[in-house]
């Protein structure tokens, strides 16, 4: 009887193996039961010889390591998809996942966000570390309940003055006519209610129109400027800050829903690894653009706190219009508090 139930039990004990072989070569051998991949379509304006572009790729090889190839981010750099209100589109109808956007393209989404981009609300660097701390999550909710999340922010440079003639007051600029992005409207409208002369420009003919006369002047990042070499025309930079032009990376919730959720914090916090490694380098990247520039015969023209201010009292003298408007007003006002109390500070 032992020797029967020994042998029943060995039986027993072998199809068990088989039948558990034979389970897992099912499942090695089934797609349904393969390792699933996601692959996310990501859009660029930025040529990818650029900090940003080398990030991307950076970020896209650091975020497969992590999610053992589960997540695979394809990059379409050198804006290959359109521009921002085109990549938005494209965005809302799942062409594409996820997407590099600036102000201009996050207003398509968010428009509280344009109040970011204010001429001459934020001044500096530190002021605008205060802000983004203080705002960014809060912009990141607004952003949110459109379906978004967001997966990193980033400093693109700072706008500025480049003209012909030398810059000093809103008098100097108001003598020339001010070649503008015809698709940024917004930041259009704001000039035009200060009484500058706006003539739009293609992004490509702006050395025509310098090159012709048709504008003396142009508001860009020196990094534009530098990529464009539009600084051979236009050899003035006014030293003070326009505007921050600030970036961010978002990818559409479902997306973002269907990573695995023991994948999503490290790719978070891979992510943060980059946007500050960005920053430090658009920044060093912005400052080396002005030397060589420099050398090449750009002339910095250096304002005083007092042509400075005739900046501010220009902007303040038309803002009343503008916020509520162009600009939100709960934004605008929280970030006039901030500043306020941070320069009180420093009086």
């Amino acid at each position: 009887m032992a020797a029967n139930n020994s042998g029943t039990w060995k039986r027993y004990f072998c199809f068990s193996i088989r039948l558990v072989l034979a389970l897992v070569l099912l499942l090695l051998i089934n797609p349904l039961f393969a390792q699933r991949k996601i692959t996310i379509k990501m859009a660029s304006p930025i040529p990818e010889n650029t900090p940003w572009g080398v990030i991307l790729n950076q970020m896209t090889n650091d975020w497969k390591k992590i999610t053992n190839g589960e997540v695979e981010l394809k990059i379409y750099h050198n804006g290959v998809i359109g521009n921002e209100k085109e990549v938005v589109r494209n965005l809302r109808s799942n062409q594409i996942q996820a997407a590099v956007l600036s102000t201009l393209g996050l207003y398509e989404i968010t428009p509280e966000i344009m109040t970011l981009s204010c001429p001459f609300l934020i001044r500096n660097d530190n002021e605008l570390d205060l802000v983004l701390a203080g705002l960014k999550v809060d912009l990141e909710e607004k952003i949110k309940s459109k379906g978004y999340f967001t997966i990193a922010w980033a400093r693109v440079g700072w706008v500025k003055f480049f003209s012909k003639s030398p810059i000093y007051v809103p008098a100097d600029l108001k003598r020339q006519k001010l070649g503008t992005m015809a698709d940024q409207a917004e930041l259009n409208q704001v000039f035009k209610n200060m009484g500058f002369q706006m003539i739009p420009v293609e992004t490509n003919d702006i050395l025509i129109a310098l090159n012709s006369n048709l504008v003396g002047a142009v508001f860009q990042s020196p990094i534009a400027v530098g990529s464009t070499q539009a600084f051979g025309l236009a050899k003035n930079m006014a030293s003070i800050n326009v505007a921050p032009f600030i970036g961010a990376i978002i990818i559409n919730e479902r997306t973002w829903r269907s990573i695995p959720d023991r994948y999503r914090q490290q790719l978070i916090e891979s992510a943060g690894r980059y946007e500050r490694q960005l920053d430090r380098e658009v920044k060093k990247l912005e400052d080396d653009l002005i030397k060589m520039m420099g050398n090449y015969g750009l002339k910095v023209n250096q304002l005083t706190p007092e042509q400075e201010q005739l900046w501010y009292d220009e902007i303040g003298r038309v803002m009343p219009s503008l916020v509520g408007t162009l600009f939100d007003r709960t934004i605008y006002r929280r970030i006039e508090a901030l500043l306020q109390n941070s320069r009180n500070r420093r009086r």
